[in-house]
């Protein structure tokens, strides 16, 4: 009997069958039935891995993949690029209905458009779809797909392409190299007699087979198949219908408190774990189905509004119950399920309010703010996390899914026109988009308020440079604008006592003397005080940065530092004063000058500021 002949698979050919491994393991792309076949790079092309073909048959449409097997990618690479080709027919990008076109006079559809621009413009969009989903290892990097912004369909694309005078030999976004990665169909294709595009709708069906995998698996449904929770019903609810918080409820796990630890038992109705990506919910406090949708969306927009990173040093519980307010009035504005009659926070006069705002009038009564009630319970804040500062080696944190899917859930919702949003929220969610101004940056703005860029002003009594090329013409010399000694200057209190590190007060004290350098200040009043007061006189910026002597290390008493400062008679009346301290002053100060602040990230005021507070890190 003959012997079979051996077959030897390349290192090339072998990657692109683990890449098809890891599409059929995928519970999305997993489901989907999809013909391909490989050609060697002689016949595809040497820079081409993939492309997507659409071959008319008769009354019948049949899509198919061609790969290049000698096309060295590793396996994540590979499942990346088929996933890429596979959504060219799940999308319908060889759809006439979906194609740049109209009706003609006849009712048939006429497609006026450039292929390979219509190409690119697809290319974009799943580009833009499977960086959102985080599948295999992307060919482009997410700096080229942001340039197109956050447009929300295909056909928005390709209009700016064609706005931009884009060429479609730019296309860096496909998986064919210079080449369109859709084989060009002799004409579109269009539908009739109730037909359908079988890939679109298999697509869909996978769709949301995945999507209740996902849920199921968050709401930790028994293996028995034990019907969801009314908690896990109104979840559900957000991914199916609510497109601006569906996407943050697929990031969040549904947790009984009967599940969590002993010290989570207090939890009265609801809380949200941000760093461990859960929300705790009481099935104990029996709310309706509309009610845990009202709750649910209330921790939610805690979760990606990013209020426990905007904290910065402000009381936890008051300024969880700043955020509740704000966050329960857009819930009724925009008709979210039902507001529950217990740990609801809501006051129709702090309407439009931001929670900075409602948290500086909360703070003026401390003892009876705190007792407020929350989701959690009387005096708790609902919002666990304390800041979250990401996972090791994960490829994106939790804060930043977090903002990804409230900021597309926004930009879908208001695309299909999905209801009603408050302005407020929709200014906070692309406030998200905004990197947050660093301060470094917000200390040299508050310099620029009271240090103006000196005027330089031209002068006889010293003769220009280039008054010797033109002796019969006299020459005036640019020199700098007369001002008094002590007019454009400031006062810096440092506060010296033992809570404050060597570390920290230089940082600061180097930030203070680089901005009073750069806004031409000579000269600097210091004040060293811990439980007295040291004043240094005035001292060039050059010497705060480390020539000036610390003294003190006793307790923190602030006011003394201040009364010396604004009774000295060498400082002037509108001069601003810099507070730099830790935030551990045992009384309240009274200033009357301008002032601001400088306290490191994480601590607060036992007071609330009238001047600027910066946090530094």
């Amino acid at each position: 009997m003959a012997k079979k002949k051996e077959v030897h698979i390349s290192k090339n050919e072998q990657q692109l069958l683990d890449g098809l491994a890891i599409i059929k393991a995928h519970p999305l792309f997993g489901k989907l039935d999809f013909y391909y076949r490989t050609a060697p790079k002689s016949v595809m092309g040497k820079n081409v891995c993939a492309k997507t073909s659409y071959l008319g048959r008769y009354s019948y449409y049949s899509g198919g993949l061609i790969l290049n097997k000698d096309c060295d990618r590793t396996p994540s690479e590979w499942a990346h690029i088929i996933a890429h080709c596979m959504l060219h027919l799940c999308f319908g990008h060889f759809d006439a209905e979906r194609m740049p076109g109209f009706f003609d006079e006849n009712g048939n559809w006429r497609v006026e458009c450039d292929f390979r621009l219509w190409n690119m413009a697809c290319d974009i969009y799943i580009c833009k779809f499977l960086a959102d989903i985080k599948f295999g290892t992307p060919f482009v990097t997410q700096t080229d797909i942001q340039r197109f912004g956050s447009v929300s369909s295909e056909l928005k694309i390709y209009n700016e392409l064609i706005r931009e005078h884009f060429s479609a030999a730019e296309n860096i976004f496909g998986t064919a190299g210079e080449f369109p990665d859709m084989n060009e169909p002799e004409k579109p294709i269009v539908y009739t007699n109730n037909q359908k595009n079988e890939f679109v709708t298999k697509f869909a069906f996978a769709l949301a087979d995945s999507v209740r995998t996902v849920i199921n698996s968050a709401g930790n449904r028994t293996v028995n198949n034990a019907p969801p929770s009314v908690m896990q019903r109104a979840a559900a609810w957000f991914i199916n219908h609510y497109p601006l918080l569906g996407g943050l409820a697929t990031g969040f796990k549904i947790v009984d408190t009967r599940e969590c630890p002993t010290q989570l038992n207090d939890i009265s109705i609801a809380a949200v774990n941000v760093i461990d990506g859960e929300i705790y919910v009481n099935r104990a406090a029996g709310l309706s189905f509309e009610e845990w949708k009202f709750v649910l969306a209330h921790e939610y927009l805690h979760a990606g509004l990013q209020h426990h990173a905007r904290r910065q040093g402000r009381d936890p519980e008051l300024w969880n119950v700043a955020c509740d307010f704000v966050i329960n009035g857009w819930l009724k504005e925009m008709q979210i399920g039902q507001m529950p009659t217990r740990g609801l926070l809501y006051d129709e006069d702090l309407k439009n309010f931001s929670a900075e705002e409602i948290y500086d009038e909360l703070i003026k009564n401390i003892r009876q703010s705190s007792k407020l009630e929350t989701f959690r319970g009387h005096g708790k804040g609902d919002i666990i996390a304390d800041g979250y500062m990401g996972k090791l080696n994960a490829p994106t944190t939790l804060d930043e899914f977090c903002k990804n899917a409230l900021r597309s859930g926004l930009e879908y919702h208001q695309s299909n026109t999905r209801g009603f949003i408050p302005e407020g929220l929709i200014e906070e969610i692309r406030a998200l988009a905004m990197p947050p101004i660093p301060w470094d940056v917000q200390l040299a703005e508050w310099f620029d308020v009271y240090f103006a860029p000196l005027e330089k002003r031209r002068s006889y009594a010293r003769p220009s440079r280039r008054q010797s090329s033109t002796p019969d013409i006299p020459r005036p010399s640019l020199i700098p604008a007369d001002v008094p000694e002590h007019s454009r200057t400031y006062g810096v209190i440092i506060d010296t006592s033992g809570s404050m590190s060597p570390e920290m007060i230089g940082l600061a004290l180097g930030a203070a003397a680089s901005y009073s350098v750069a806004k031409e200040v000579p000269f600097v009043r210091v004040v060293f005080c811990d439980a007295d007061a040291y004043d240094i006189g005035y001292v060039s910026p050059e010497d705060i940065a480390g020539r000036v002597r610390v003294q003190g290390r006793g307790g923190t008493v602030l006011q003394p530092a201040v009364d010396l400062l604004e009774n000295a008679k060498d400082f002037p009346k509108n001069a601003p004063i810099l507070v730099i301290t830790d935030g551990y002053i045992e009384d309240d100060l009274c200033i009357k000058h301008e002032h601001a602040f400088l306290i490191p990230e994480g601590n607060r005021l036992p007071f609330r500021a009238w001047g600027k507070v910066f946090y530094f890190k």
